[in-house]
């Protein structure tokens, strides 16, 4: 850092002395009616737009905090709604259901091992 600033300064000489020997920039202002030229004009631009800048970044830093507070509560909300309507889509549901999962609980009870869980437990330690 030490070494930067001399040479940063030396740059910002630089400029001073182009714009002295160069004239305008071009950068014009008017306020009030008031037309303000040249290096002064120049500087109060960059002040009010770098101004206009930092006021931009604050306010979407605001925005943003606020929309993440915000969705993550409706978030929340959101997951809650969902739930409670897929509660309430298959209490509506389930009489509907019901000659099908008759079909598939006897289905269910065919294809199951018959043996008993000790026996299979047995059968599956004895083999090598």
């Amino acid at each position: 850092m030490k070494k930067f600033a001399p040479l940063l300064l030396l740059f910002l000489f630089i400029l001073v002395a182009w714009e002295a020997m160069a004239g305008s920039s071009g950068m014009a202002i008017n306020i009030d009616g008031e037309h303000i030229d040249g290096p002064l004009g120049a500087l109060l631009g960059v002040l009010f737009a770098g101004g206009g800048l930092v006021i931009a970044a604050l306010v979407l830093l605001f925005v943003g905090l606020l929309l993440a507070v915000l969705f993550a509560g409706l978030g929340v909300l959101a997951v809650g709604a969902l739930a409670l309507l897929l509660l309430c889509v298959g209490l509506l549901a389930s009489p509907l259901l019901l000659p099908l999962a008759c079909v598939l609980a006897i289905v269910w009870y065919l294809a199951r091992d018959r043996q008993p869980r000790t026996a299979r437990a047995a059968h599956d330690a004895l083999k090598p």
